[in-house]
């Protein structure tokens, strides 16, 4: 007898053997047992996870001697027949090759007699979304009103392609991807009947290479056997599954958050020389990446990865201090390069620029970062993060712009942040904030409802809480703080955020610039939640438009000048 191959071979026969189906199956079985048959069903779903085997079980389902049952006996004649795919009241039609409207109408019109032995003739259309517009509607009248003794059987691995117009005479079952659980499973037991010595971790990469698909998972492992003379080896499944190995994984990963570009070409380059499909490598990259995403949210290793125990262990303690945000930007630029990677031609220099650039992701600041004032924009993942400069006396006024001021000594309540971005030359740098850690939760909370204002609070040359008030000092030549304060919706957002921390009984005062090198312990200044108005045109700095851009931009004013024209200021 001639070899069958494990994927024929290992066919299921009944609605219990399907794989990862509980929901259809169940369905399907009740409406047997119910005498609930449809004049159309239509099974969609991706290749390989049973929709032509469950249209073969239900065709059995409702032809056997003993039926309609939702457990044929596979013993009777049609059973068999149907199995081997002989029976005459069974059509089995392949829409790829028989998509022309005159061959639907010749089948359309075969339908009209009975069946020739069996209780239903049933039509199986595979891939239904290959047929032409003019044959779906010559489908259309028979599939809505069929003779009493036909059945129609559709599917098909895209759906969307399908006319609403079937699909609305049809009862349609989605069937799912296959869980790698129950693809090692069921692996598992094949290996048993067949004597394939395959450990759990390969059994795992075949499941994990197979996508959801029994079929592929299965016609891997028959491969993978013939390969290795009936012993799969973990290393064989690791390289005829398409990727790399989870050791060169990991350290790709590492190198990607540490901004090490060197590392990562060079293994862009040991993929192109062992031959890899790109392709097939970054899928999986992909996949590992995944695993690393769900164990910086701190899922238990058994859940949160398809891989060996060791593996994972040693993936979650890299990422553990890589942080989820990272992982995850770095993830979405890893998927936002793949189609890339798939239509080059050139997939392995795609491949090598994509991981590249995710090498460069450690090297950026979000935005929230540089209106907090953090550290500077050029600092990567893997450099300390600098000390903060001691206090010391404001330098003079003559010292070039290039090189920012430092503040006064903070009092001792207070803590220097970190510095500040450099601004351009021509702009003289603001100085250094000094705040209350006290006041970070009243930060936050203005930074949730208002990210220009918060940017606009930190400049401000000290934030303290005195007496039930809220004291901003404004920086010695201040022009825009105040301007800021003085917009209705700044005003709103800044009182919201009082009320949130502190109570309704919260209140403000910006008090009035003072030079850097004063004392701050008893300033002077303005009347409770009244900000003193900039000391140069307020008419011209409270203009809507300059408002907006101020705001838009979070910009500052430097000076304001007079135009005039014909008949204008």
């Amino acid at each position: 007898m001639s070899y069958q191959v494990l994927a024929r071979k290992w066919r299921p026969q009944d609605f219990a053997a399907l794989i990862g189906q509980a929901p259809i199956v169940t369905a399907l079985s009740n409406a047997l047992r119910e005498g609930r048959i449809a004049q159309a069903y239509l099974f969609s779903g991706i290749r390989g996870v049973g929709k032509t085997t469950a249209a073969r079980v239900l065709a059995k389902a409702l032809n056997c001697e003993h039926g309609p049952t939702p457990e044929p006996c596979n013993r009777c004649t049609p059973c068999r027949e149907i199995s081997a795919g002989s029976d005459l009241d069974v059509l089995e039609v392949d829409a790829a090759t028989y998509s022309k409207v005159e061959q639907v109408r010749e089948l359309t019109e075969s339908l009209r007699y009975g069946p020739a032995r069996d209780r239903y003739k049933v039509v199986v259309l595979d891939e239904v979304h290959r047929l032409s517009r003019q044959a779906f509607d010559a489908l259309l009248k028979i599939v809505e009103e069929p003779p009493p003794h036909v059945v129609f059987i559709f599917a098909t691995t895209e759906i969307d392609a399908v006319p609403a117009t079937i699909l609305s005479r049809c009862q349609e079952y989605h069937f799912r991807r296959v869980a790698v659980e129950d693809l090692v499973v069921h692996l598992r037991e094949i290996c048993t009947a067949e004597t394939i010595a395959a450990s759990d971790a390969a059994l795992r990469l075949i499941a994990r290479a197979g996508e959801g698909s029994v079929r592929d998972s299965v016609a891997l492992l028959d491969q993978l056997a013939t390969f290795g003379g009936g012993t799969v080896a973990d290393g064989d499944a690791a390289r005829l599954a398409g990727g790399l190995d989870n050791s060169l994984f990991l350290a790709l990963l590492g190198a990607m958050l540490a901004g090490n570009a060197a590392a990562v070409s060079a293994a862009a380059r040991e993929v192109e020389d062992h031959g890899f499909d790109p392709r097939s490598v970054h899928a999986h990259f992909l996949a590992f990446c995944r695993d690393a995403l769900h164990l910086a949210l701190g899922s238990p290793l058994e859940s949160a990865t398809d891989l060996p125990r060791e593996d994972a262990a040693a993936l979650a303690a890299l990422v553990r201090g890589a942080g989820y945000e990272n992982l995850l930007r770095l993830l979405h630029q890893l998927l936002a390069s793949e189609s890339l990677i798939r239509r080059s031609e050139s997939g392995a220099l795609a491949l090598e620029i994509a991981w590249l650039r995710g090498a460069e992701l450690p090297k950026l600041r979000s935005v929230e970062e540089i209106l907090r004032g953090g550290a500077p924009l050029l600092s990567t993942a893997t450099s300390p993060a600098p000390a903060p400069a001691p206090p010391s006396r404001p330098a003079p006024a003559a010292r070039p712009a290039a090189a920012a001021p430092k503040s006064a000594a903070p009092p001792p309540t207070a803590v220097a942040p970190a510095r500040p971005l450099a601004e351009p030359a021509a702009v003289p740098a603001a100085p250094p904030t000094a705040t209350d850690p006290a006041l970070q939760p009243f930060l936050e909370a203005v930074s949730r409802r208002k990210q220009s204002l918060a940017a606009h609070l930190a400049q401000a040359r000290r934030l303290e809480w005195v007496e039930g008030e809220l004291r901003i000092h404004a920086p010695a030549g201040d022009t825009w703080l105040g301007a800021a304060l003085e917009r209705p919706s700044n005003r709103q957002v800044l009182e919201e955020a009082l009320h949130e921390v502190w109570g309704a009984a919260a209140g403000w005062r910006l008090c009035a610039n003072i030079p850097a090198n004063s004392s701050p312990a008893a300033p002077e200044t303005a009347p409770t939640q009244r900000p003193v108005a900039p000391p140069e045109e307020p008419a011209a700095l409270n203009h809507p438009t300059v408002q907006n851009v101020l705001e838009l931009f979070n910009g500052r004013v430097e000076s304001v000048q007079r135009r005039t024209g014909e008949g204008e200021d």
